[in-house]
């Protein structure tokens, strides 16, 4: 009768574990993600080229900076015959040293146009000091960053140059037919090309000599 028993034990536990397995798996696969359920992989959107702003570069300087001896300064003013009726432009202005001796030893309304950020810095400067000493000129002294070959100078009565020789070609061809008849041409060193000057000077620094044209437009 035991035996009996214990066949009937081992059959059933037998007959119950394969059912058991099936039923879990049967669970597992029931509970398994459905493929409208899980996260989609999407792309990730790609973003529009950002396109470059229209910046025009900075121009180079039509010659490099060298600083007028304040003798030949004065001496290309008395030239042009500079007084208080005068407006002066300095094409490529520096240190502003010519504006400020025109405004302040003749009374003129000067304009300095310079490209370099830094030397219409030097020039800010220089004129506050100026201005201090003698505080008539502050409204006679402007400076301007700017290319001078864009510049409107239609009002300027005297313009004054210490540029390369072919800036001062470039000068001639593309700023002198825009001026008034009468305008001074000052310039210290180089000459218009073959337009024959008014007057020449030569005047002499230390050891050097210095050679100043000036022109009398018709």
């Amino acid at each position: 009768m035991a035996i009996l028993f214990r066949l009937f034990k081992f059959t059933l536990i037998a007959l119950i574990t394969p059912l058991t397995l099936l039923a879990c798996n049967s669970l597992s696969i029931n509970k398994s993600p459905s493929p409208s359920n899980q996260l989609e992989s999407k792309p990730l959107t790609s973003l529009p080229p950002i396109a470059p702003k229209n910046i025009e570069p900075e121009r180079i300087p039509d010659a490099p900076y060298l600083q007028t001896p304040p003798e030949v300064v004065l001496r290309m003013l008395e030239m042009a015959k500079v007084n208080k009726n005068d407006v002066v432009y300095d094409l490529g202005s520096g240190d502003g040293r010519i504006v400020i001796a025109a405004a302040q030893k003749f009374g003129a309304r000067a304009i300095g146009i310079e490209i370099d950020p830094e030397l219409i810095r030097e020039s800010d400067r220089e004129s506050k000091l100026a201005i201090a000493k003698t505080p008539e000129i502050s409204d006679r002294i402007q400076f301007i960053k700017q290319d001078f070959f864009k510049t409107d100078l239609r009002d300027a009565t005297v313009i004054t140059l210490y540029l390369l020789p072919q800036a001062n070609l470039r000068v001639r061809s593309e700023i002198l037919p825009k001026l008034k008849s009468g305008t001074r041409i000052i310039s210290n060193e180089y000459d218009l090309g073959d337009l024959p000057p008014n007057q020449t000077e030569t005047i002499k620094v230390g050891n050097r000599e210095y050679r100043i044209y000036l022109w009398i437009l018709d």
